[in-house]
C-alpha cells in the first residue's frame, strides 16, 4: 500500500525527511506551513503538489493519508490531535511529545480514531539495527548485560537558539538523549530504576544529563546527552560471550563489529542507504498501515508513551520543568 504523505512544517528536520521520501520514491502529496512563502519555497524544491498555509488546511486535504510532524516538541501533541482529527495517520518526530501525559493523550485519540501513531525514531528503522537485533535474538553475545551510549554534541550557547529554550522544549535530554534512552527501552524493556544528575544552562536548559537504567539480573544501561561538549557518539552492547561496538554516529547508518570475549572479530557490518536512512521509518509506517497493525512494529505505541514516562522521571530527579507545566 502506498501512502500519501503530507508535511507538517518546513523546518531543517522536514527538509531530510521529505529529500529521503523523494530519493526513495515515496509519494509527497502535500505540504503545509503556517507561512505561506515557506510552504511554496518547500513545495518547489521538492516538487509537492498541495500546498496549504496551514496546518488546518493539511488536516482537511482529502489527497493526504499520512501527516510527518516536524515541529518544536511543545506542539507534537496538539498538531498530531489537529491531523488525527482530520481522519490523517501521523508519524511524530521525536520525541514523541513534551510529556508523558501527552503522548498518553495522542495514544488514545489514535486508538478512537483507528488511525496509526507512530515516534518518528528513525534509528530503530536502520539496518544496522535491524542486524544488531538479529545478532542478539541468535544468542551470539549470550546474555545481554550492559548498554553503554552517548549522544553528544557541541552546539551552540546563544540563548535565543531552540535547544536552550526551555519554552521550546530545549535541552540535551528531549533533543539528544532520547536517542540513548529509546535504545536502553529496545534492549532491554522498561527500567527498573532510574538515576539521573545533570548540567544545566543559564537559560535553565539541561546542558547535560547522566543516566543509569537498572533491570533485572543486574543488567544496566548508561546514557549521556550533552548539548556543549562533542563526544565519540559511540555505543557498546556487553554480553557474556560477547559485545557489539557500534561507530560514530551510532544512531545513523553506520558500521558495527561483533567482537568474541577472546578479542577475535565475530562479524563487521557496513550500512548501505541512500540518502540519510529517514525513509525506513516511513516504510515501516506504511507496512503497519496495510497489515491494519496500528500499535505494533519496532516501535509500539504504548512504548513511546512508557519512554516519555520514564524522561519525564528523569526531569523529576534532575529538576527539569518547562514553562507549560509551570
Amino acid at each position: 500500500m502506498t501512502l500519501r504523505w503530507g508535511i507538517l512544517a518546513t523546518g531543517g528536520i522536514a527538509h531530510a525527511f521529505t529529500n529521503d521520501l523523494k530519493l526513495n520514491g515515496l509519494t509527497v502529496q502535500a505540504v503545509g506551513s503556517r507561512r505561506a512563502e515557506a510552504a511554496e519555497a518547500f513545495a518547489t524544491e521538492f516538487g509537492i503538489p498541495n500546498v496549504h498555509s496551514s496546518y488546518e488546511a493539511l488536516a482537511a486535504d482529502p489527497e493526504v493519508d499520512i501527516v510527518y510532524i516536524a515541529t518544536p516538541h511543545p506542539l507534537h501533541a496538539e498538531n498530531a490531535i489537529l491531523m488525527l482529527n482530520g481522519g490523517k495517520h501521523v508519524l511524530v518526530e521525536k520525541p514523541f511529545t513534551l510529556t508523558g501525559p501527552e503522548a498518553a493523550a495522542v495514544r488514545d485519540l489514535a486508538a478512537e480514531k483507528g488511525l496509526l501513531a507512530l515516534e518518528a525514531m528513525w534509528t530503530r528503522y536502520l539496518p544496522h539495527m535491524v542486524r544488531i537485533r538479529e545478532i542478539i535474538a541468535a544468542g551470539t553475545l549470550g546474555e545481554v548485560r550492559t548498554l553503554l551510549a552517548d549522544h553528544t554534541q557541541d552546539i551552540s550557547d546563544d540563548p535565543s537558539h531552540r535547544l536552550n529554550d526551555l519554552a521550546l522544549g530545549g535541552g540535551a535530554l528531549l533533543d539528544l538523549g532520547i536517542y540513548p534512552v529509546s535504545f536502553a527501552w529496545d534492549l532491554f524493556g522498561a527500567p527498573e530504576s532510574i538515576l539521573a544528575d545533570a548540567r544545566f544552562k543559564a537559560t535553565g536548559a539541561d546542558a547535560q544529563v547522566a543516566t543509569i537504567f537498572g533491570y533485572s539480573g543486574g543488567r544496566l544501561a548508561t546514557t549521556l546527552s550533552a548539548s556543549d561538549t562533542k563526544g565519540p557518539n559511540t555505543a557498546s552492547l556487553l554480553g557474556t560471550d560477547a559485545r557489539i561496538d557500534i561507530d560514530e554516529v551510532w544512531y545513523t547508518p553506520t558500521t558495527f563489529r561483533v567482537i568474541g570475549s577472546d578479542g577475535s572479530v565475530l562479524e563487521s557490518f557496513e550500512s548501505e542507504v541512500t540518502g540519510r536512512g529517514m525513509h525506513f521509518q516511513a516504510l515501516a509506517a506504511e507496512k503497519l498501515v496495510a497489515d491494519g497493525d496500528l500499535r505494533g512494529g519496532a516501535l509500539p505505541i504504548d512504548e513511546s508513551v512508557a519512554i516519555m514516562e520514564s524522561l519525564d522521571e528523569i526531569r523529576r530527579i534532575i529538576g527539569l520543568v518547562y514553562p507549560s507545566e509551570r
